[in-house]
């Protein structure tokens, strides 16, 4: 049981990984649209690449939590993907090229608020991974349990 629960645990380390990388990708196709290194066309378009990927796996991590029973993660997460579901059911999503610079901060601040958010969810999985690690190995250096 213990071995299933590290294994859920690094699924989770690695989605959640992944949905920092797209978060900081972001940030930094803003970052070089602000300080005039590209232009707002590939900007935009580098941004809303992987705009619906990250939805997808933060709807699936949450999904995920969901199904194995881990209600305070699944909890922690809900606020975040009904806000996604919010934006891609209102078509509000993709970054729009012509109203990129007006919007510039806000969609900065946003993503800040994201990587907020995914830091926290990262460390939070990094210690329940941590301390499934540990039962497993406590588990594994106890021995199986044999009863005469």
């Amino acid at each position: 049981m213990a071995a299933v629960e590290l294994t859920l645990w690094l699924f989770s380390f690695f989605g959640v990984a992944g949905l920092l990388g797209i978060v900081v990708y972001q940030l930094m196709c803003l970052s070089d649209l602000e300080f005039d290194y590209i232009n707002p066309f590939d900007s935009a378009s580098s941004i809303n690449k992987f705009v619906l990927p990250e939805f997808i796996g933060h709807g699936a991590l949450c999904g995920f939590y969901l199904l194995t029973g881990h209600w305070l993660m699944f909890l922690l997460n809900l606020p975040l993907a009904y806000y996604h579901m919010r934006l891609f059911m209102h078509k509000r999503h993709l970054v729009d090229v012509t109203e990129i610079f007006n919007l510039l901060g806000k969609e900065k601040q946003y993503r800040l608020m994201k990587l907020g958010f995914y830091l926290l969810l990262f460390f939070i999985v990094i210690y329940k991974l941590v301390v499934a690690a540990v039962v497993v190995i406590l588990e594994y250096d106890r021995g199986p349990d044999v009863d005469f």
